[in-house]
């Protein structure tokens, strides 16, 4: 008998409206002044090969050598857990960034400086994950890189497979990309090794003064 999937409902439609959200006694103010900087959200967003999780895990190091509470939220890896009952669809990738965005809102309250490397593909979600976090405190990064090199480097081997056709609605094969029109950051990897791009992006947070 053949399995017939239910269909999910849009969030709004879970009981949001009967749901109060409970405060911290202890604010992010309170978690900023302890931790002696202040809390972000650094958004990496560009085509899978780019290099966005290697200068995720850059830039981690270095915040984290210089004494700030920094973290990383890489898409893949929320995939194997948050995420992991989400296909590539466009619907399924706007709520993997909407989720990725409230975790990262999480961490945001809990005075860090959160690292997010997702693809988030289109204008709309990246707007919508901007939204989730006060104003000047959201840098979006974009990590340029030509799709012709990133098929070249295919760490994972994901373009082989979406050009065999064995992934469906892979960015930049066969689903789009939708370059950011503002973002704070653009990093060239084809120019820009991965310590050189993680030092201009803590400088643009000292620029910002998130960190000193």
């Amino acid at each position: 008998m053949a399995v017939v999937p239910v269909p999910r409902r849009p969030y709004e439609q879970l009981g949001e409206a009967h749901v109060s959200a409970e405060a911290s006694r202890i604010t992010r103010e309170h978690r900023e002044a302890r931790n002696g900087h202040r809390a972000a959200v650094v958004w990496l967003t560009g085509l899978s090969g780019a290099g966005k999780s290697t200068i995720a895990a850059h830039l981690e190091r270095m915040l984290f050598g210089r004494g700030i509470s920094a973290s990383v939220l890489d898409g893949d890896n929320l995939r194997h857990g948050l995420c992991g009952d989400l296909g590539f669809t466009m619907e399924d990738r706007r709520e993997n960034v909407r989720r990725a965005a409230h975790a990262a809102r999480l961490f945001f309250d809990a005075g860090h400086v959160v690292i997010c490397a997702l693809i988030s593909p289109t204008a709309e979600v990246r707007g919508a994950a901007r939204d989730t976090v006060p104003h000047g405190r959201f840098l979006e990064v974009y990590v340029q890189c030509p799709l012709a090199e990133c098929r070249r480097r295919d760490p994972k081997g994901l373009y082989a497979k979406a050009s065999r056709g064995e992934i469906a609605d892979f960015t930049g094969v066969s689903s789009p990309y939708e370059t950011p029109a503002a973002p704070e950051i653009v990093i060239d990897t084809t120019r820009t090794p991965p310590g050189g791009a993680a030092r201009a992006i803590a400088a643009a947070l000292e620029a910002g003064g998130i960190i000193e």
